[in-house]
């Protein structure tokens, strides 16, 4: 389809999206099984892995779809948020929904809510959400798509999520569990844990990975509450094979295709995943984890990019514990000795004071922006709140758009490397102007 197709039916999946824009985030799942019940619940018609988790759950989606394919099955991939385009979210195999397939997709959810009754007390209170929307358009799409298995991420929490609608998945996980979204989830490691683990469903295997020691005692609460077999795992252990970067765990040696050394966590988690499919009869050769796992791939997580033909280091690192991995990360591979330059811009519901203090060092440069098209936080503050922590910085500004702010870095700036981070919101904004 050409390109300028693309665009128009991009624009018609946002028209039809954009009323439901205002709605926000209403955790419950009545209204999301009362919208599937009407497409002829799509969700039951495959089996599902259903991932969550604070940081690395996307990563872990994206292991367990590359290797689910190599291994020949059809699978079908549901993550959020999308950087650019809303058919980011929904793929099968290795490639994303086509934009005329998600309107289709879109088109026949919204046809089925208008069939829904309403409550006439409150006429808004059956109209579902639009992440509600997105989510069952893409139930609707694996199951017209005939996939084999669905690989499915939590979107927020786990337990009143609109993606925990199946009774027996094959399989749950919970990667990571760390301070994030506590207005919705709860104040400490054990509520959002009780939220997350909420996805243990009774007889399905149950994989955690490196938990604190708070949030690991309700996963294992709750697991022995629903009889889900719980697995715990640690993470793999770092090889080098000729200079590249493998891991072991579980008796498999395996290349890392995706940077960080939260990887070894969370493909460890991927490869318990895929024995457990494994013991359930589902044919995964060795070969066939070891060849997905090197072929995986997970945009705008410390992934190297170009602004203007200059190089730059592109990453979310929207909550502290994303920001201390990023920080680890440039720390051993970015920094080589020198001060680097942050280009950032975070949303206000988020820690971005810890976030600031994992990232800066004295020297470094602090350039920050506006997120765009969303609630974020005051340029300015951040530059006064960065300096505060930091008074040693080499440069702190703000700025009043992205471009402008990419513009500077690479002025002034001699050798530092430069590196975009604080949101994936962002992070989209900066690859659509970078197209």
């Amino acid at each position: 389809m050409c390109p300028a197709a693309d665009r128009q039916f991009h624009q018609q999946i946002q028209d039809r999206l954009a009323p439901f824009k205002p709605s926000g985030i209403h955790l419950g799942l009545d209204r999301m099984k009362r919208l599937l019940a009407a497409l002829d619940n799509p969700q039951d018609k495959m089996p599902m892995v259903h991932i969550a988790g604070t940081n690395g759950k996307g990563s872990v989606c994206a292991y367990l779809t590359s290797v689910l394919t190599e291994a020949g099955y059809r699978v079908g991939c549901y993550t959020s948020p999308h950087l650019v385009h809303w058919t980011e979210r929904v793929a099968v195999g290795r490639s994303p929904i086509t934009p005329q397939e998600l309107l289709t997709a879109i088109s026949t959810v919204l046809d089925a809510a208008k069939t829904l009754p309403q409550d006439f007390d409150d006429p808004t209170a059956g109209i579902p959400t639009l992440y509600e929307i997105v989510t069952a358009a893409a139930w609707w799409h694996f199951a017209t798509a005939g996939v084999d298995i669905a690989v499915m991420e939590v979107g927020l929490g786990g337990r009143l999520d609109a993606t925990n609608v199946c009774d027996r998945p094959a399989a749950t996980a919970v990667v990571s569990i760390s301070m994030d979204h506590q207005q919705a989830l709860g104040d400490t490691l054990g509520k959002i844990a009780g939220e997350k683990a909420g996805i243990f469903k009774r007889d399905s295997p149950a994989i955690v990975g490196p938990l604190p020691d708070e949030a690991l005692a309700v996963t294992r609460e709750i697991a022995e509450k629903m009889q889900a077999p719980l697995t715990e795992i640690s993470p793999a252990q770092p090889i080098d094979k000729n200079g590249q970067s493998h891991a072991e765990s579980q008796g498999i040696t395996y290349p890392l295709a995706l940077a960080g050394d939260f990887q070894l966590a969370n493909s460890a988690v991927a490869i318990a995943l895929l024995k457990s499919l494994q013991h359930q009869g589902w044919k995964i050769s060795d070969n066939a984890i070891v060849a997905g796992m090197g072929k995986a791939s997970w945009a705008g997580r410390l992934q190297w990019s170009q602004w203007k033909n200059q190089s730059l280091l592109i990453d979310g690192a929207h909550n502290p514990a994303a920001a201390q991995c990023l920080s680890q990360y440039v720390d051993r591979f970015v920094r080589k000795g020198n001060s680097v330059t942050w280009v950032m811009g975070i949303l206000t519901t988020k820690d971005y004071r810890q976030v600031l203090e994992a990232i800066l060092r004295p020297g470094d440069r602090l350039l920050t922006v506006p997120v765009p098209s969303h609630a974020g936080v005051d340029p300015l503050e951040l530059v006064k709140l960065g300096n505060s922590i930091c008074p040693d910085l080499g440069e702190a500004q703000n700025f009043g758009s992205l471009d402008k702010g990419l513009d500077r870095a690479f002025v002034g700036g001699g050798d530092r490397p430069v590196i975009l981070c604080g949101s994936l919101y962002l992070l989209g904004h900066f690859l659509a102007l970078s197209q």
